[in-house]
């Protein structure tokens, strides 16, 4: 029995309903966990037994993951904890890399058309709301081939006050004033965005053309002075001013160095101009 009236559970049935049975079914599998150490690690685990399109939410993660393996954690309720399991016959392995990406666009459009917030990409994998993470994505390989099996989580601040925030540069729909905070609902709008992602992309032959304008048009790195803290602790400074075919940010670069710089990975900091 639930008691916190401003956090109910998820309706897992009237989920399935819509996403796996329903006449706009786009799922194979839906299920929902009370708590576990990380979906996505679950799902990566039990891949081999997964059917392609099998989502998993929690209600409470004792072990999430982001990138470089950083946790995060927050109360029972308070956010959505989403891992999908794709899988992607016949796609070129080195696009694989656009999967956070793509995940990305879907995401930040439910956000903006359910919540009515304005959301924005931080490359690679953040979303921001006013400069602030509301959400963060991780995509793994579960099993390689040619029809690589891939493990997408991501995980939305929902319902967490100012005081529940892990880190003062973090947000939640709830502090943004969101339209919409109840997490069914936009569930339902992350799952349908991302399937309708998927579909776009299979039917272009796994093209990466559509996909890099729709990116650039969501990004909020674009046009931000930056520092990348490259692999192997090295700092490059610069402003944002593309991303290109690959998925790779293009910094131009600011003195001592010259030029241009595709990162395709490392941390990447907003920064305020040079005044």
């Amino acid at each position: 029995m639930w008691t916190n009236l401003d956090r109910p559970p998820l309706d897992v049935r009237a989920l399935r309903r819509a996403l796996v049975d329903g006449p706009q079914a786009s799922w194979s599998r839906l299920d929902v966990v009370t708590e576990t150490g990380s979906t996505n690690a679950d799902l990566v685990a039990g891949a081999a037994n997964c059917a392609d399109r099998t989502a998993l939410i929690a209600e409470h993660q004792d072990n999430g993951r982001g990138r470089h393996s950083r946790s995060f954690s927050g109360a029972p309720r308070s956010q959505i904890l989403l891992s999908m399991l794709l899988k992607f016959p016949g796609i070129d392995p080195a696009v694989l890399g656009w999967l956070p990406l793509m995940t990305g666009i879907a995401l930040v459009d439910a956000l903006r058309t359910v919540g009515e917030v304005d959301a924005r990409l931080k490359w690679p994998n953040d979303v921001l709301i006013g400069g602030r993470k509301v959400s963060g994505i991780l995509a793994e390989v579960a099993a390689h081939g040619p029809s690589p099996t891939v493990v997408i989580g991501l995980g939305v601040n929902v319902s967490m006050t100012a005081d529940e925030l892990p880190v003062s540069t973090a947000t939640s729909l709830a502090l943004e004033k969101a339209a919409v905070l109840d997490r069914d609902t936009l569930v339902r709008a992350i799952l349908r965005g991302v399937a309708a992602e998927v579909d776009s992309w299979r039917d272009s032959n796994w093209s990466t053309d559509a996909l890099a304008h729709r990116y650039r048009d969501r990004c909020g790195t674009i046009g931000q002075r930056v520092r990348v803290d490259l692999p192997g602790g090295e700092e490059k400074f610069g402003t944002a001013v593309d991303v290109d075919e690959h998925g790779r940010m293009v910094i131009e670069m600011e003195h001592p160095d010259s030029g241009r710089l595709a990162v395709a990975a490392g941390d990447v900091t907003h920064l305020r101009p040079v005044s």
